[in-house]
C-alpha cells in the first residue's frame, strides 16, 4: 500500500480512512466543517460521505454544489443520528472510519496522528481527539460508564464539591484534565476514529438510540469485546456543540433523557434502572430549586433563567412519568 510521511512520525498508510458526517440543517456549521476538512485532511481521507437527514434549509443542495467529490446520501426523512451513521458506514471502503459531527471545525490535520496511533497500537479499537470550544479551551469529551453510584454523585453535586476525585466525580471524569493520552471507558461521539473491522464485529450503532446514548452503548460493546478505547491528546478539533438542538432545547433535553434510560434498560436490571431514575429526579429537582432562586434574586437574567426553568420542569415531569412506568414517558420526540 502507498505511504506518505506525516509530521513528526513514521510513514502512515494512505487510502484507509473514510469520514462519515451526518447533517441535519445548521448549514453554516456544515459548510465550515466540510471546508476545513477538505483544507486540512483531504489528502489522508479515502472518501468523505455526507448523510443528510432530510434537511430543510438547503444544506444538501449546497453540499452537492460545493463538494461534488464528496459522496452525498439524502435520506427521505430524519432517521436519527445512529441510523444515518450506519447508512454512511455501509457505503465506506476505508479500513478506518471517522464519525464526525457536522458542527466540528478542523484546525489542522488531526486525522493522520490518530491513524498512526491506531496503526501502532493494534489492541486499540477507537480513539478520539481533544475537543476545543470556540474559544480554544479544552472541553470534556470523555466519561465513564454510568453506574448507580456515579449518577447519585452527579445528582448530589459531589462531582462539583470534589472535582479532582475519581470516586465522586466519576461519571463525567471531573478528575481528568484532558491533556494526556490515556485509556478511557467512553469517548463522546462528537468525533471518533474506529477500526471498521471492530465495528462490524461488535455491531454498528444501535438504531434504537435516535440521538444521544449511542456512543456510550457502542463503547460499552467495544470494551466488552476486549478492545481498547483511548483519548488521544495529540490531536484536536473545534466542536461548537448544540448546532441542531439549540432551536428546540426542551425536546432535545427529553431526547437525551430517553436515550440514557434506553441504555440503562439495555444493560442493567430493573432495580438499577429505578435507582438511576431516582438520582435523575434528585438532580432535576435540585436544579429546579436553584433556578427558582436565581429567577427571584437576578431579575436582569430572568429571560434566560425562565427558559432553563421550562426545560428543567419538563425533564422533572418526564422523569416522574418514567418512574411511574407510564409508557408515554418514553415518547420524547413528540
Amino acid at each position: 500500500m502507498e505511504t506518505q510521511s506525516s509530521a513528526g512520525g513514521s510513514p502512515i498508510e494512505l487510502k484507509t480512512v473514510s469520514v462519515v458526517i451526518v447533517v441535519w440543517n445548521a448549514q453554516r456549521y456544515v459548510m465550515e466543517c466540510l471546508d476545513s476538512l477538505k483544507k486540512y485532511c483531504g489528502s489522508v481521507c479515502t472518501e468523505v460521505i455526507v448523510v443528510d437527514n432530510a434537511s430543510t434549509d438547503g444544506t444538501p443542495e449546497l453540499v452537492a454544489e460545493r463538494y461534488p467529490e464528496f459522496k452525498l446520501i439524502r435520506n427521505a426523512e430524519n432517521f436519527g443520528f445512529a441510523k444515518a451513521n450506519n447508512i454512511g458506514i455501509a457505503q465506506c471502503i476505508g479500513n478506518y472510519v471517522c464519525l464526525v459531527n457536522s458542527d466540528v471545525a478542523f484546525i489542522d490535520d488531526c486525522i493522520s496522528p490518530m491513524l498512526r496511533y491506531l496503526l501502532e497500537n493494534t489492541n486499540v479499537a477507537m480513539v478520539g481527539p481533544r475537543m476545543l470550544g470556540a474559544d480554544g479551551h479544552v472541553r470534556r469529551s470523555t466519561m465513564r460508564f454510568p453506574t448507580v453510584w456515579n449518577n447519585f454523585s452527579r445528582a448530589l453535586c459531589l462531582d462539583l464539591v470534589f472535582p479532582r476525585s475519581g470516586f465522586f466525580g466519576g461519571l463525567l471524569m471531573a478528575d481528568f484534565d484532558h491533556r494526556h493520552t490515556m485509556p478511557v471507558e467512553v469517548l463522546n461521539g462528537w468525533f471518533v476514529m474506529a477500526r471498521r473491522a471492530v465495528m462490524e464485529q461488535v455491531g454498528l450503532l444501535d438504531t434504537q438510540f435516535f440521538m444521544y446514548g449511542e456512543d456510550i452503548d457502542l463503547c460499552y460493546r467495544i470494551r466488552q469485546a476486549g478492545h481498547g478505547i483511548v483519548f488521544f491528546a495529540d490531536a484536536a478539533a473545534i466542536h461548537y456543540g448544540g448546532s441542531s438542538s439549540a432551536s428546540e432545547p426542551v425536546r432535545f433535553s427529553k431526547e437525551m433523557l430517553r436515550a440514557n434510560l434506553q441504555y440503562w434498560r439495555k444493560h442493567h436490571g430493573w432495580g438499577a434502572q429505578q435507582m438511576y431514575l431516582i438520582s435523575l429526579a434528585i438532580f432535576h429537582l435540585g436544579r429546579l430549586l436553584g433556578l427558582g432562586c436565581s429567577y427571584l434574586i437576578l431579575p436582569a437574567k430572568r429571560l434566560i433563567v425562565a427558559s432553563k426553568l421550562k426545560r428543567s420542569i419538563a425533564c422533572l415531569l418526564w422523569t416522574a412519568l418514567a418512574i411511574s412506568g407510564k409508557e408515554d414517558a418514553f415518547q420524547a420526540r413528540s
